[in-house]
Order: structure tokens, then sequence, then C-alpha cells
């Protein structure tokens, strides 16, 4: 695990700037850097060792040192990919999983990243073919970001943060981003906030010719979801969950530091803590009334005999460190579950390098109850669709008012209300608060027109598996598990989003994952092989955060009163009815806790990075 940062373009200081970037990731590799200066090309590295502790330093070569790369992540077949180059006659000098990449970009070419079994974003030059080859894993697991400067220069790096250190990097808000922000509560576009900053989506790969006349990037998507069930048995699939999923925890758990697992209490984290049984496992909750579950953690830790470490926040601790997070995060991210990852990250670090956790599972698995249909609306179907197409036609015209989005989930098309699994303003409502300016960028339903039209005559299930995880999975789980964790320098490992687990898990037919009683139902059989039954059928609670309370008391609402009415907000909003929305939650008149935290967020984002950054 580790931090990488390149660009492409003839500099006089070279060394510096690489250092300058390098600096500003320290966070996720505190233990060594490593720098590659060619002729147009240069390369940094910061390292986090995990494996082969002395030998793994980073930039890697090939032989005759005519190929060189930068990686961030874990490659988990390393080792028959490895078997599989040297028969081939590729000489390794290391141990490291880093220095299949080299010497598998000369065997395999653009081919490479779909036999990577792991969590991957790397950059490779090709002296001799004068390329830049970069890739990123199947889910997005690791981040990967690019830009390209006014010069026709390009920037890559792990953190957009590295980018500030350019002297070709313009740093300027993109205004297309804060409306779908506002409903998604995360960056839901390729382009990030930083006008121009690209993401490389996940389970793609990228070439760059570089030279005269040349210079253009060139994406390929090299892998993609296909949930079509296959019928079968159901005890079968149940034994076929498990076996995958231990194989997979054995494969993560490859390292030559202490591995600890993140443990809430629920059926993911538990499950991947029972197959991995560590030596220590980590929780938070709150020290508020109901949103603390360290309890079951503690107690299904003492049940398997591990050792649990666990901490209760307070709100100040978390209004505090929210500059900090945001800071971490490089875009604006509103799920209040950052906050306790942030914590939970700081104390695992405290005692070991390297964490399994539970996210994916509902994904793959079909966890989350809007996957599922409710009885009311299941009574409601059963009018004519005609009719139902009709009456969400009309509701979509009309503003938003009680019943509206129950109306058209029911019209039968996710294409027309499922956008995930953040639904916090309104379109409308979103448009109300915005000025004119920022009112230019796509609504929720444009950000996944294109994500439904690969799925076009797919069942309803299999859309909304595969808008989630094409768009919630890696803009929001994935993103914050990698920035939070690699704030403390930590290395976080998620088994479930693992390719060999979802290339099982697609072909699960519907009604083992949902059977009107619960969600990922088969999932939970298999989880009850190596689980108590109690803690198989749990209902999931994620990581809940108190917002909503801490936006009545007085010293937190004077908090967020301050950044509302600040000159800056009035730049982007219209400020009165944001303190409309504040106040009117402040009261107990309403719950806009989601609301008021999504906006708050991107404020304190906006004024880390634009009024308190110089650069």
């Amino acid at each position: 695990m580790c931090g990488l940062v390149g660009y492409t373009g003839k500099q006089a200081r070279h060394r510096e700037i690489l250092q300058k970037m390098m600096e500003r990731i320290i966070h996720r590799g505190p233990d060594s850097s490593g720098e590659f200066i060619g002729d147009g090309v240069a390369f940094g590295f910061r390292r986090l060792s995990i494996i082969d502790l002395e030998g793994g330093s980073q930039p890697i070569y090939n032989e005759d040192g005519s190929v060189v790369t930068v990686f961030n992540g874990e490659i988990y077949n390393f080792q028959t990919l490895r078997a599989e180059l040297e028969e081939k006659g590729h000489v390794f000098t290391t141990n490291t999983d880093t220095e299949v990449l080299v010497h598998g970009w000369e065997e395999y070419g653009e081919g490479l990243a779909e036999r990577l079994r792991g969590m991957f974003a790397f950059l490779i030059y090709d002296k001799n073919r004068n390329v830049i080859y970069g890739a990123r894993d199947y889910f997005g697991i690791k981040p990967l970001y690019y830009y390209r400067t006014d010069e026709g220069n390009y920037l890559f790096g792990s953190e957009i943060k590295s980018f500030l250190e350019h002297p070709e990097f313009r740093k300027r808000l993109n205004k297309r981003a804060l409306r779908p922000y506002l409903t998604f509560q995360y960056s839901s576009l390729d382009e990030t906030f930083f006008e121009g900053v690209y993401k490389l989506p996940p389970a793609h790969y990228f070439t760059l010719a570089l030279g005269d006349g040349a210079n253009e990037m060139k994406t390929v998507r090299f892998w993609d979801e296909d949930f079509s069930e296959v019928p079968g048995n159901f005890d079968k699939y149940v034994e076929e969950i498990d076996r995958t999923v231990h194989e997979s925890v054995e494969a993560h758990r490859i390292s030559d530091v202490k591995v600890g697992a993140f443990l809430s209490g629920g059926v993911d984290s538990s499950y991947i803590t029972a197959c991995l049984m560590p030596d220590k496992t980590f929780s938070v909750g709150f020290d508020y009334n109901k949103f603390n579950e360290t309890d079951y953690a503690k107690e299904l830790s003492d049940r398997l005999g591990i050792e649990n470490y666990r901490k209760l926040i307070t709100a100040d601790e978390c209004f505090d460190a929210l500059p900090d997070i945001q800071y971490h995060m490089d875009e604006p991210q509103s799920n209040p579950s950052s906050v306790p990852l942030y914590f939970l990250a700081k104390l695992a670090r405290e005692h070991v390098t390297v964490v399994l956790s539970g996210e994916g599972a509902d994904e793959i698995y079909a966890g989350y109850e809007w996957y599922d249909e409710t009885p009311l609306m299941r009574k409601y179907k059963k009018i004519p669709q005609f009719l139902r197409v009709a009456a969400a036609d009309a509701a979509k015209r009309l503003p938003y008012f009680k019943g509206h989005d129950f109306i058209i989930k029911s019209s039968g098309r996710p294409e027309d209300y499922f956008i995930g699994q953040a639904l916090v303003w309104h379109d409308k409502e979103a448009l109300r608060v915005l000025k004119p300016d920022y009112r230019v960028g796509p609504s929720a339903l444009e950000v996944t027109a294109p994500i439904y039209a690969r799925v076009k005559g797919k069942p309803e299930l299999d859309k909304k598996q595969y808008l989630d995880m094409n768009l919630w999975l890696p803009g929001d789980i994935l993103l914050k598990a990698d920035k939070m964790s690699m704030a403390s320098s930590l290395e976080l490992r998620v088994p479930f989003l693992d390719r060999v687990v979802m290339e099982q898990a697609e072909k699960i037919p519907h009604e083992y994952k949902i059977n009107g009683k619960n969600t990922k139902y088969i999932f939970r059989k298999a989880a009850n092989k190596t689980l108590p039954d109690e803690w198989a059928d749990r209902k999931k609670m994620g990581f809940p955060v108190p917002i909503r309370y801490w936006l009545r008391e007085k010293k937190y609402y004077d908090i967020v009163k301050g950044y509302f009415t600040s000159d800056y907000a009035s730049e982007f909003f219209d400020t009165e009815e944001l303190m409309k929305v504040l106040d009117e939650h402040y009261a107990g008149k309403a719950n806009n806790g989601r609301r008021v935290w999504t906006v708050f967020t991107f404020l304190v984002w906006y004024k880390r990075f634009f009024i308190d950054e110089t650069v």
C-alpha cells in the first residue's frame, strides 16, 4: 500500500517538484520514498511496507531498466503470475508483488490488467515504446486521478492534493459538480470538484503515447460485472459462497506485518473476522443514546477468543476533525460514516498496519433494503402498469409532495427513480438553494442514465445492483474507505470485493438473494456456517451517526450557522434558504439533518482547499 504521483513534460526542477508532490501524500507511505526521472516523464512513490519489507522499494524496473512502474495496492495472485513469467524467461530481483507488473507488461501488454487479482492503481512507463500504461482495479478500491495541463502535459496521482504542488496545475472549482453532489452526498461525476481533474474509472486502463504529435490518452474498460442468474440448488450455492469467501480471506491475509479486522457486529464484518481469526479487532461507536453497537463486537470477539479494541467518539471530536477529514477525502464527502471510519482507522493503526473489512457484501449479494419491495408496494403493483406509469409521469412534473417517491418507485423502472443508496436533496430542492451559476451540473437521473444504458433489458434487481456497483460503491463506500484508512497510514483490504467472489455471486438466482423475509438471504445462510445464527440474521446498522441530534444542540448549530452565513457560502447558495432549512431542523419542525450536513460538509471542504489553502 502506497501513494504514487507522476507527470509528463520537461521541468527544470524535477526533483524539487516530485519531492513536494510526494510530501503531500506522505501519510499514504511514511516508511520510504522513491523516484524516477526520465526524458519528459517523472514518477514518485511513498511506501507503506507490507510485503518484502527490505526489498520492496519502488520504483521497480525490468532487467534492463527500460520499463519502470509505481504501484499502489496489493496483487493477491502475484505468486502464480510470477511463476508463469519466470517460465517464460523473465528474471525477478525482489520478492514483492509489484515486480510482476513490469514483466507482465512486457509479456501481456495492454492485457496485463485483466490478469491481476487484487486492488490496484499503477503507472508503467516503457522507454522503448515511449508510452505510459496505467490501470485501476475492478471495483475502484484504489484511486487514480489525472489532469491535463494547459501546456498539454499530464499529472497523475493517488490523491488530488499532490497536484497542488505542480507548477502547471490550475486550481479551479468545477461548477458542474455541486448540483449532483447535493443529491448523492458524494462526487458522482468522472470529473472531480477540481476542474479538469478526472478519476480513472474502475476496471479501466489507459495508454498515453508520448512524443511529438502524440500525448493523447486512450482509456479502455477491461472488465465488467455481469449479473445473470443461473438456476441451481440452494444448498450448493451456499457451499460455493462459503468456499469463495474463505478462499478470498486467505488470499487477502498475505502480509509480512500484523493484520487485524474492523468489526461492527453486523454480519459482513463478523463473517470476515470469523474467517480471518485475527489477533485483534477494532470497533467504534458514539457516546450518544443508541448510537453505540460496540458491545456486539466485543461479545463476538470474546466468543472467538480475539482481543477487541474500541473507542467511543464525542461530538466535539467529530466537529474538530471534520476539516482534516475533508482534506484527506480530496473532494466533499458527506456520508456521515466517514467520521467514525476516520477514528476507527486511527485506533487500528496504533496496533496493526493492515485490516480486513466487510465493504461490498451489500452490493454483490443484494443486502440493501432498497433492493426489496415493501408490502405496500407489492399491493400497489397490482394496478395495471400503464396506469402506474402515467401516475409516475405526472408526479415527475409536480413539485415534491408526500408520496411523490412512492408513486415513481412503483412505476416499475429503476431508471425513473433509483439513483443508488443515497438521496439527500431532491433535484428540485437543490435547484432552489443553488445560485444560477451552480445549477449547470447534471441531474441525478442524467448521471445514472449512461450506467443504466449498459444493462438495458435486465431485471430490476440486476439494474439496481449494477448501478450501485458502478456509482455508489466506487464513489462513496470505497473512496472513503481508502482515504480514511490512508489518512492514518493503514492498509484496508476488502475480501468481498474480489473478482473470483464477484463472478460467483453474480450468478445467484434472485429468489435466493431476496425472498420477502430478508435481503442477501443466501449470504446469511452461508455466514451461518461460520457464525452464530443471531449474527448472520442481525439487522444492518452500518455506522449510524447522531448528526440529527447534534444539529439540535446550540453549540453545533452555531458552528454550522457560521459556515452557512459566511461570505463564501453566498457564492454558491441562497443563504436565506439555507438558514430556513437549518432553523427548521434546529426547532424540531423537520428532519433536515442530512441536508444540512451535506451543505455543511461542502463548505468545510471548500474553506479548507480554497480559503485556507494558499497554493
